[in-house]
């Protein structure tokens, strides 16, 4: 695809405004600006500036009867609010006596509004009111643009499109693309997510990439003609150079481009109005800075020194009660790290339960692992020591008030900086995590520096842990997510607190190249400045490596919509951009904390199954689950359907009722619903003749234990709380399911009577959810991502 892009001219666009001392163009300077971009419909238009002499000689190469009058002024943004925008006849006198009418009109009418509303007053006109505010807008107005008219080609729903970069603190500079016009705000509101706009990180996505997440929107239902009566609006080749040329923009007018005179903070044509296989941009804004150098991701080398270390060191352990720091002394030797390698720094202890101590650091050899857990007052000066003196490799700072609370603001930012500085100077700074966090759990390290006593957050070390890892930056997330987990404890448990140092995206990266990690899960409630795109980057690592990503983002209040101009933070706020860009990278995103611990549990399950399709299989003992079976076929962005047994697979469960004299009572269909008076048998053959059918590629079924037939009772009385018979469906299943190539997902809702049995099942690492439409919800999204995981690999190979 061939860009046309003028990035002199651009350039020199730029440095005129700058000039001025502005930081944002005018509509007229935008519109030069794209025609440099390469947007070939760019519109007539003339600045009416306030001292030009208007003739009807320069409205006459405006085509058409008619021409659009805006308002032009830095501090006016949304024009149509204001009464800055007008279409008016195009004639000379007309033209003029409106032109001069509509400043008057905006004057009063942004004066009255800077008034309103002081939170959102400009510079220009803080502590003005009155007539001093009035006649400080009416200076600021350079005039009105005249532009031409474009009669749209109709009033419907998608007939405008919205397209703009936006660089975003965390994922870089972002591309958004959706339904455009006046009311893109609402419809984005209205509309599911992914509906209305999509977005993408420019640093991570192709013009074809997203072009492709762009099909999935109702704006290109619309444009391409896919609506009833309706008619293709535009090219798929011109929506792809747009894309095409607008990421190649943000990457070139990026801090993260060296060298670059400017940097775009944002730059919106809204809309693009399509009309007879034209793109023609109405209404733009940029605002534009002069470049910054951000802070990107250092090296990471000594993580394995925190995960693995060989030696370690605690401070704050109390010798006289059981503060934080000795249930941490405790949790590390219960998980096995040698006592001999464990040094504690005591000012009057010589030794705590057999372990040695030293008076302070400077008596401490350099340790591979040195963890703080003293107050937050005395944290500043133990950095400041570590770093001059190399006390450590990696250093957890388990503290909380390290910049949350008042008063601690400037003590933390002068503590990152000391930290960022050490680093800035080459390899050998130490590393820290923290502070405010639980610090880490690493079975394969033999570390567990948690403060929390063990009979609160009981471990499971006796048993191997799962090929899973949990990055978190709550530690109290952690901890109770992480028992959680059916198949056992993550191998690897990390709180990231504060990430005054290491990141979510640092932790992501490392997992990705770690062999004994098969799914990395994420708790995350905000990125450190470009972490957002450092995780990216280490989720997409992760997939191409196999690994499976499952993330929850907390947070969902809309966020930057003060911060910018335009429409986009409004369409695009932080959450959305957030959720957009990880989950192109890779990762599954989750809607919700119940369905990020259902995930959980599903994909460390089945992590190890062939995922050929989405055709599902049935099975229940109630006719009322059979039914919410196939009433729970569709997600959010996924779906299912029932798959049509093979005549094999009916000749085997005919044989199975018939046995069970049910063949008079039952059909054979999907989903199958074989009544509470199927013995296991029934249940059990029926089962393994699905799995054996090449139509089916999962099974979803009720565990049954309601059904009086089956061998799997409640028992009150009983000290297990359930009665079972050999050869019973619970009993069996386990092993059913685990030599299965294929999912069989289960759910039992029967009510906390039948909780034993559940239990039983879960303590063997076999998965049982509460309900059926639980259960699908989970199915839909995790085969859908498994799906959606294959053709992101296979698009990368082909473009490689």
């Amino acid at each position: 695809m061939k860009l046309y892009i003028d990035f002199q001219g651009m350039t020199r666009i730029f440095g005129r405004a700058a000039d001025q001392g502005r930081d944002q163009l005018f509509e007229h300077e935008t519109y030069d600006l794209l025609r440099a971009l390469g947007s070939e419909s760019v519109p007539e238009h003339l600045l009416f500036a306030r001292d030009l002499r208007l003739t009807s000689d320069l409205l006459a190469p405006f085509p058409g009867r008619k021409v659009v009058l805006k308002i032009v002024s830095p501090d006016v943004v949304h024009k149509s609010d204001m009464g800055g925008v007008k279409v008016v006849p195009k004639l000379a006198g007309k033209v003029r006596s409106e032109g001069r009418r509509m400043v008057d009109r905006v004057s009063d009418r942004f004066a009255a509004f800077v008034e309103t509303h002081p939170d959102q007053v400009p510079e220009p006109f803080k502590d003005l009111t009155g007539k001093a505010l009035r006649t400080a807008v009416n200076n600021r107005i350079q005039g009105v643009l005249i532009t031409e008219y474009l009669p749209p080609e109709s009033d419907a729903l998608g007939n405008e499109l919205l397209v703009s970069l936006r660089w975003t603190r965390e994922f870089g500079m972002v591309i958004t693309a959706g339904l455009g016009g006046i009311d893109t705000e609402l419809f984005a509101e209205r509309l599911r997510p992914g509906q209305a706009v999509v977005s993408a990180s420019t640093a991570l996505v192709t013009a074809q990439t997203f072009f492709e997440l762009f099909q999935t929107t109702i704006a290109y239902g619309k444009l391409s003609g896919q609506t009833r009566g309706g008619k293709r609006l535009v090219s798929d080749e011109q929506i792809l150079e747009c894309f095409g040329a607008f990421i190649a923009v943000g990457n070139h007018f990026s801090p993260l481009n060296p060298g670059v005179c400017h940097t775009i903070e944002e730059l919106e044509v809204n809309p693009f109005a399509l009309k007879d296989y034209e793109m023609v941009p109405l209404d733009g804004l940029c605002r534009f800075k002069k470049p910054t150098t951000p802070t990107t991701p250092r090296e990471t080398d000594n993580i394995d020194s925190l995960l693995h270390p060989e030696s370690v060191a605690i401070l704050g352990v109390s010798a006289t009660q059981m503060n934080f720091g000795r249930h941490i002394l405790e949790n590390m030797v219960k998980a096995g790290f040698p006592e001999k390698k464990i040094t504690l720094v005591s000012s009057t202890a010589k030794e705590i339960d057999g372990i040695a101590c030293v008076k302070d650091l400077t008596r401490l050899p350099t340790v591979d692992l040195l963890v703080i857990a003293v107050g937050a007052k005395q944290v500043p000066g133990l950095v400041d020591d570590i770093i001059d003196n190399h006390r450590a490799k990696s250093v957890i700072l388990i503290p909380g008030g390290l910049g949350e609370k008042q008063g601690t603001k400037t003590m933390a930012r002068t503590m990152a900086a000391k930290i960022h500085q050490a680093h800035c100077l080459g390899k050998g700074a130490p590393l820290f995590l923290g502070g405010n966090c639980l610090g880490i759990i690493s079975r394969p390290g033999g570390v567990d520096t948690f403060f929390t006593p063990e009979n609160c957050s009981p471990k499971r070390r006796h048993t191997p842990p799962s090929k899973t890892a949990l990055i978190s930056q709550s530690g109290a997330f952690a901890l109770v997510r992480m028992t959680a987990l059916v198949s056992g404890d993550p191998a690897y448990t990390i709180t990231v607190g504060n990430q005054t140092d290491l990141t979510i995206g640092d932790f992501l990266t490392w997992m990705a190249d770690a062999p004994e990690i098969a799914i990395i899960f994420v708790y995350v409630e905000g990125f450190n400045d470009l972490d957002g795109l450092h995780a990216c980057r280490g989720i997409r690592r992760a997939v191409k490596r196999g690994k499976q990503v499952i993330v929850y983002k907390a947070g969902r209040t809309p966020e930057g919509k003060q911060a910018t101009s335009g429409h986009t933070a409004s369409v695009a706020g932080d959450y959305m951009v957030c959720t957009s860009c990880l989950g192109q990278a890779g990762a599954l995103v989750t809607d919700s904390l119940e369905e990020f611990d259902g995930l959980m549990n599903l994909s460390t399950f089945l992590h190890g199954k062939k995922i050929t399709g989405n055709r599902i299989a049935g099975l229940s003992p109630a006719g009322f689950e059979t039914v919410g079976i196939a009433d729970s076929l569709q997600s959010r962005d996924s779906c299912l359907e029932l798959a049509q047994f093979q005549p094999e697979t009916q000749k085997t469960i005919a044989a199975l009722f018939d046995k069970a004299g049910l063949t008079e009572i039952m059909d054979i269909k999907n989903p199958l619903d074989i009544t509470p008076g199927a013995p296991d048998m029934v249940h059990v053959g029926a089962i393994k003749a699905m799995i054996q059918d090449k139509n089916i590629d999962a099974v979803v079924l009720s565990l049954g234990s309601l059904a009086p037939a089956t061998g799997d009772t409640p028992a009150l009385d009983d000290p297990s709380g359930y009665t079972t018979t050999p050869g019973s469906l619970a009993t069996l299943l386990p092993e059913i399911a685990a030599t299965s190539p294929k999912p069989v997902v289960v759910f039992n809702d029967a009510g906390q009577a039948h909780d034993p049995i559940n239990n039983r099942l879960r303590r063997q690492g076999f998965p049982v959810f509460n309900t059926c439409s639980q259960t699908m919800t989970l199915v839909a999204r995790y085969i859908a991502y498994r799906l959606g995981l294959k053709s992101l690999i296979e698009n990368e190979q082909n473009a490689q």
